[in-house]
């Protein structure tokens, strides 16, 4: 991290750390007797699947650039170059339903480490970030925050939907997993090959597209970059000038990530968030990015769960008719003005303040005003008086089973069984994701109308890693779907933003660490209550119940040497450490020494006033 009391690199009295540093400018033909100016770079993000291969092209664009307006004639900037780097994470879509999982999220917090590393090693005065896939992008702005030096970042861009080839219809990895259980084999197939052609990140209003949006609004990436597909000519030919042009301007005003990054623009993003039907993934990343930007706590500085509750419950609507709650992607949304159409209308109804500053050097009001933002469709993008849905597609939860208030459901995406706002159910346990899965594939029958599958000992700590579980979610949708019933599924892990139905995730605390999920049995009522906001467990009404069940939970850990053994095996440094360090889903699920949350330079949240009201709404 950068220390405030530090001082630059300096290399001029030293040959010999002068020596690489002459070979670096040599070999990036840059002017050698510019390596004692502040250092300037881009990086990126890779991994193994498909979100990635569009990065590579996009960094090497940008660094062209940049290397092209670095030297010592008139107007040119007089710094130092360093060469790309890249940081790297796993592939959620290939290792759902597997162990490999866990490292899932844990890749948020490698990307993290790795820029944190890269940035205040090299000493970077200024860095230009080109993110792809969901947990990176929110890795590297968390570095980004807490490095606190001018940075702007670029989505490397969404996949374009694939076809499938009998139908013709609009296909895409969602698609995928909620064939899983199908008899036919070919046609599985089929979905297999054709549901994600060419590159970019998943196209839906998933983790990824909810995520870039978030970075977007809260004021890190020009809102002009955020929708446009990967294979889009602009990001190669148009947006590494305006890139490399942002961040000469944050330079020479000395604008760092923490002045942009303020709790107005992050409660803007978070609003945002819920008018796009945004994945439950926002309520982990939301609160790591408010401490790296500061904020000890999101719920005291940011936003309570009873403010985003009421937001959502009864204030912000659903604007976009997306992926997988709806029937359109990220694609479609840029082809009808992009998510500056969706801020702006929220802007219009007096829902988000357009007053909050801007990577771009312009307020948030003014970058919409500058980039000539259409007005909303009305068939992908709906008007906030006229919208797709009438409520916020994100509930958090309290009650006896989440007296954390961490439970998170994604309103926008059930699909039934809220009766009157309720749902009434009866337990049925799994101990690990893995018995789900085994039980969906090969007894499909044993699942009844009005089950609330309950999967623990897969949080932060218990996985360890909190995997999101779009393989058993999907399956279980697919199942409800074809035997007209109702599901439910609850858990201490998290899900993918692909997920769909009446799934409840972040349950905490965590089974692990003897969180009241422990103490559920098979059979035990479930009521899920909308009105009330609570998740509970009927059984767990009574004192003595719950000390009797505590009990024998606690002398099952006691015995196999204080980790309950349903939790999963450490075979892994990183898997060790997210164990023992993991905080709780109310403070990110992150990777926190001795679970006690670092903030840098900790500051108090400016209250400007500004309340959310949806001119539009009459109760």
């Amino acid at each position: 991290m950068a220390d405030k009391n530090s001082k630059p690199l300096v290399f001029d009295d030293n040959p010999g750390r002068n020596a690489q540093t002459y070979g670096i400018a040599r070999e990036l033909n840059t002017d050698p007797e510019l390596i004692h100016e502040p250092a300037v770079g881009v990086i990126g993000t890779k991994g193994d699947s498909q979100c990635y291969l569009g990065v590579q092209s996009k960094v090497q664009a940008v660094h062209d650039h940049l290397r092209s307006q670095i030297g010592r004639d008139k107007g040119q900037m007089q710094l130092r170059l360093v060469q790309p780097e890249f940081t790297v994470a796993t592939s959620d879509g290939m290792r759902n339903g597997t162990r490999e999982m866990r490292y899932s999220l844990i890749g948020r917090e490698v990307t993290h480490d790795t820029v944190c590393e890269h940035l205040s090693a090299s000493g970077l005065e200024g860095t230009i970030a080109v993110v792809a896939c969901d947990k990176p992008p929110v890795g590297t702005l968390a570095g980004l925050l807490e490095h606190n030096r001018p940075a702007i970042i670029m989505s490397d861009g969404p996949i374009r939907p694939g076809r499938d080839s009998v139908t013709e219809q609009p296909i895409d990895i969602i698609t995928g997993f909620q064939v899983a259980g199908h008899t036919d084999a070919a046609y599985k197939k089929r979905i297999a090959r054709e549901a994600c052609p060419g590159y970019g990140s998943c196209g839906g209003m998933f983790t990824y597209n909810t995520m870039q949006t978030f970075i977007g609004v809260v004021g890190m990436q020009p809102l002009h970059m955020v929708a446009p597909p990967s294979d889009d000519p602009r990001r190669l030919n148009q947006f590494p000038q305006e890139l490399v042009e942002y961040l000469r301007g944050l330079i020479e005003r000395g604008q760092k990530p923490r002045d942009i990054v303020n709790r107005d623009s992050i409660r803007n993003a978070v609003i945002v968030s819920m008018a796009v039907g945004g994945s439950t993934n926002v309520l982990l990343h939301a609160p790591e990015i408010a401490r790296a930007a500061g904020f000890a706590s999101f719920a005291d500085d940011i936003m309570s769960p009873q403010e985003f509750n009421e937001l959502s419950q009864h204030v912000v609507p659903v604007l976009t008719d997306a992926r997988p709650y709806g029937n359109y992607s990220m694609v479609d949304i840029d082809e009808k003005g992009g998510v500056q159409v969706i801020v702006k209308a929220l802007m219009d109804a007096g829902l988000i303040n357009g007053d909050v500053p801007t990577c771009t050097g312009e307020t948030l009001a003014a970058q919409i005003d500058r980039l000539d933002t259409a007005a909303p469709d009305g068939t992908v993008i709906y008007p906030v008086d006229k919208p797709y849905k009438p409520t916020g597609g994100l509930r958090v939860l309290g009650g006896n089973l989440s007296p954390e208030f961490s439970a998170v459901l994604k309103l926008a995406g059930v699909e039934g069984g809220l009766e009157n706002n309720r749902f009434v159910g009866q337990a049925r346990i799994f101990d690990g994701e893995q018995g789900l899965l085994d039980a969906l594939e090969r007894q499909p029958e044993s699942f009844k109308n009005h089950d609330m599958v309950i999967v623990r000992y897969e949080g932060p700590s218990g996985a360890p890693g909190m995997p999101e579980m779009l393989d058993s979610t999907s399956r279980i949708t697919t199942l409800c779907r074809e035997k007209d019933i109702v599901v439910g599924l609850m858990t201490d892990a998290r899900f993918s933003g692909g997920s769909v139905g009446l799934v409840i995730g972040h349950v905490g605390p965590e089974a692990a660490l003897g969180g009241p999920i422990a103490f559920v049995e098979d059979g035990d009522e479930i009521i899920v209550d909308l009105d009330t906001n609570e998740l509970n467990c009927t059984a767990l009404n009574d004192a003595a119940t719950v000390a009797d069940r505590k009990a024998k939970w606690e002398k099952i850990v006691a015995d196999n040497g204080g980790i309950h053994p349903n939790c999963g095996a450490v075979d892994s440094r990183l898997l060790n450490r997210m164990r023992r360090s993991a905080v709780s889903a109310v403070y990110g699920a992150g990777m926190h020494p001795d679970r006690e949350l670092w903030v840098p330079e900790q500051r108090q949240p400016e209250r400007t006033g500004f309340v959310p009201q949806n001119k539009y709404r009459t109760t």
